[in-house]
Formats: C-alpha cells, structure tokens, sequence
C-alpha cells in the first residue's frame, strides 16, 4: 500500500448551463479528520454530503475545501429598464433645472431611482437545483481524488526520506555495538584501574567490596538491551513503511520508542565514543519523528 502525506492541494472547475464551478481543496497536518468548509450563500445544503465525502476519503488532517460558483459571460441576467418612467423622471430633473437652477441630474443617478432600473431574479426548478448539485459534488469528488493523488506523491518522498533515517539508526545502533569500550577486556581493565586509584586514595576501603561494586556497576552500565530494542525497533519500521496505509501513528509510536532507548543508552554510557553515538542517534529520531508528524 501506499504512504499518504496529510499535505496537499487540488484544483477542478467545470461548467454547467452558463453557470462556472471550481473546487480548491486542501490538507495540512491534523491529529485526525478536521473539515473546513466555504460554500457560497445559497449553496449550505450541501455541507453535509461534502463533509461525507471528504470523511470518507481520509482518516487524518486538517481538509479545507472552498467551492466558488459564479455565472458565466453571456449568461448573465439581463436587466430591466422602465423607459417610460425614466423619461417622465429626466423631464422633470429638467423643468428642476430650467426653474430652479437644481444641478443637473447625471445617468447613474436617474438609473439609481428606485423603479428605474431592475435586475429580475431567477428562479430555479428543482430539477435545475438537481442537476447543478450534482455537478458541484462530481466535481468535488475529481477535487479529492487530486488531493490523494498530491498527498500520495508526498507520502512517497517521506518513505524514502524515513527509510535513510531508520538506516542511519541501524548504522549507529551497529557502531555502538561494536565499539571497543564494550569489550570484555577493556571493561576489565578500566574498572581494575578504578579500583586500584580508590584503594591508594583510601587504603582502609576493602578491595573485596570494591570489586564487586565495580562488577554491579558496570552490570548496570551494559548495553546490550538497549541495542537489541533498536535492532527490533528498525527492523518495525521498515515492515510498517514497507506495508504503507495509514501508519502515522505507528510510526510516531517508534519514534517514542527510538528515543527512549536513544535516551538509555547515553544515560548508560561509560565512554566518550558510546555518548557521541547516542547523541548523534538523538538527532537523527528527531529528525524521523518531525517527518512522521506529515503521515497519515
């Protein structure tokens, strides 16, 4: 399956009857489904099918889908002008002039005397009122198909982008294990060294005591789970990215995960090159779980 982004824009116009429709949807990150919705004044009865539509396409983001409706040139209203009442009102704004020296009345003025001038409204049938309904909201579904088709692109490069991530995680996951800190033989003789400063430092410590404190000590100091837990932890998260859906969530759950054991592993850190590898781990689950919050 595919990866959706919760990223993405569309665009899809259409004609019907003189009449222009154009659908601009789009999607942002969202914990889950959150429509927004802009429909022209008149237009409101069709909220709630949109809302279905766009619900039933995705299962997270923040979706704003703004309908625009507008006639077409040629197709507009013609107006209504009563001539015989604007020429009985030109007469008279004359007669004003000639005996009252009132100012001259102007065109737009007469034209914006009540009864002058009409726009007749439409009236639409129900059968008309049906037929552009479905227009809109075919146009909204080519709207939402564009918007999975963006989103799908996204998810794309954020598979591939999260997959060199979960690859760097396994190489330093590999370079903390290896490290040469954590051979036998080093551990030994690092906490020998130990010991042996603390008993010239204080002779009246018991060395017996001391050993096995040291061995305690460096017991708590070992790796190996954390280290394991990564290995299990990569190998998730290229089943989950290889499987694609909707696995957003998933994927910010191992992002927990990584950076707990990121976080263990430094805490737990006896040298310099093991903290340096599990800082630049840190980074690195950063980076992976900022682009996991984009996922569907």
């Amino acid at each position: 399956m595919t990866l959706q982004s919760m990223t993405g824009f569309a665009r899809v116009a259409a004609e019907h009857d003189g009449t222009a429709i154009a659908w601009e949807v789009k999607s942002v990150n969202g914990k889950s489904v959150d429509v927004r919705l802009r429909l022209p004044q008149g237009f409101e009865r069709l909220e709630p099918a949109v809302r279905q539509a766009i619900q039933k396409r995705f299962s997270r983001g923040n979706v704003q889908a703004t309908l625009t409706v507008s006639r077409m040139a040629g197709a507009m209203v013609q107006p209504v002008i009563n001539e015989v009442f604007l020429r009985d009102v030109a007469e008279l704004a004359t007669r004003l002039v000639k005996q009252y020296g009132a100012a001259p009345a102007s065109a737009d003025g007469l034209l914006a005397l009540r009864g002058v001038f009409d726009v007749p409204e439409t009236v639409e049938t129900e059968e008309q009122r049906a037929a552009i309904d479905a227009v809109i909201m075919n146009g909204l579904e080519k709207g939402l198909a564009g918007l999975v088709e963006a989103r799908k692109a996204e998810g794309e490069a954020l598979r591939s982008l999260l997959s060199d991530h979960i690859a760097t995680i396994e190489t330093l996951t590999l370079q903390a294990e290896a490290d040469p800190s954590r051979e036998p033989a080093q551990i030994r003789q690092r906490l020998a060294e130990q010991v042996r400063l603390l008993l010239e430092a204080s002779p009246a410590l018991d060395e017996t005591r001391l050993n096995m404190e040291a061995a305690f000590l460096a017991t708590k100091a070992d790796i190996r789970e954390e280290i394991d837990r990564l290995k299990t932890h990569v190998a998730s998260g290229r089943t989950l990215l290889a499987g694609g859906g909707a696995i957003g969530r998933k994927l910010d759950f191992l992002a927990q995960e990584f950076n707990r054991e990121s976080n263990t592993l430094c805490s737990k850190s006896n040298a310099a090159a093991v903290t340096a590898i599990g800082l630049e781990l840190k980074a690195v689950v950063d980076q992976f779980r900022e682009q996991v919050q984009n996922l569907e």
